[in-house]
């Protein structure tokens, strides 16, 4: 699903994270900033294309992997490559901040 955001589960989390440069998105439905954050990963993974993939993890339905990453407060976004996280991020961020992000770590 190369330019669009995926959602993942619990399940399928480690898979999804474990190689490349993946962007996830901890948020949840009743959020007023995760609802701003929406539009903004839609434009990153417009832009960042195949190179890496951009990803949202509703922490109601998934509490597993929030609960790993000692997910807090909503949204988080932490950026990974290969499994690891490189970076974490709380709030609300901007396009082009996650876009340069995800550059340098591809």
């Amino acid at each position: 699903m190369a330019g669009g955001v995926v959602e993942l589960t619990d399940k399928e989390f480690d898979s999804a994270v474990a190689s490349g440069v993946v962007l996830v998105d901890f948020w949840a439905p009743w959020c007023g900033p995760c609802q701003m954050q929406g539009p903004i990963l839609q434009e990153v993974a417009g832009k960042i294309g195949g190179k890496a993939k951009i990803a949202k993890v509703n922490v109601d339905e998934n509490t597993a992997a929030a609960g790993k990453f000692g997910v807090q407060s909503i949204p988080t976004l932490i950026l990974f490559k290969d499994g690891t996280e490189v970076n974490r991020y709380v709030g609300v961020q901007q396009e082009a901040d996650l876009i340069a992000a995800i550059e340098a770590a591809l």
